[in-house]
């Protein structure tokens, strides 16, 4: 899943992308409210982790703007603890969550894939679909006998990604939009190998080819 990041604490941003790209998510983060309101409007996100006090264009403002051009990405912003009313106006403007500073990793890695469950409608604590279970934490499949098998971290991004689109035809643009940072080549074949390689994990039948369009995961 793809994040952006919206900090101007370098050592924070420093951080948390390290944690998150460890846990699976490919980061993209910049600085400031103007540069965070462009990228956010141009690129597919599945989440974004909004601070409110930024650079440029108040965070509030970015996210304000955003709303206002239908770009619903889910938004998870970052607020003092005793600032309650940028909490409730957050929520006016259309935050699907908050989380006050400081913060523990964990709380907001928590929150993050809760959100990306709910945006996708989806219920419960882990991922669920076609009789799999991903295992956000330690990064692997449990297969329909029982087996769990481990995966590398692209094997996993890509996984979840296809778990949580099922039924729908996604390009190998697509796919890379959302796996990958926003500096990755596009017209790489990697997404390929991929495929193949969970293909020998999954079994062929589970992703079909959609010759032209892209791949199907089928539950």
């Amino acid at each position: 899943m793809r994040l952006l990041l919206v900090e101007d604490d370098a050592l924070l941003v420093e951080n948390l992308k390290q944690q998150l790209e460890q846990k699976g998510f490919a980061v993209d983060a910049v600085d400031n409210g103007v540069d965070a309101e462009f990228i956010g409007d141009e690129e597919p996100y599945d989440v974004v982790v909004l601070d409110l006090g930024l650079p440029g264009k108040p965070g509030l403002e970015v996210l304000s703007a955003w709303r206002e051009r239908e770009n619903k990405v889910p938004v998870i912003i970052l607020t003092a603890r005793d600032a309650w009313h940028e909490k409730v106006e957050g929520f006016k403007l259309g935050a699907d969550d908050y989380l006050g500073k400081p913060f523990h990793f964990e709380e907001l890695l928590m929150r993050i894939q809760a959100l990306i469950r709910r945006s996708h409608d989806m219920t419960g604590t882990s991922l669920h679909s076609g009789g799999l279970e991903l295992d956000e934490e330690g990064q692997r499949v449990k297969l329909a006998d029982g087996e769990w098998v481990g995966l590398t971290g692209t094997e996993f991004r890509l996984l979840r990604y296809m778990m949580l689109n099922p039924g729908k035809v996604l390009s190998k643009t697509r796919l890379t939009e959302h796996v990958y940072e926003q500096d990755f080549d596009l017209d790489s074949n990697v997404i390929e190998v991929y495929i193949r390689r969970l293909r020998d994990v999954l079994g062929k039948e589970r992703i079909e080819t959609r010759r032209g369009q892209g791949y199907l995961f089928v539950e």
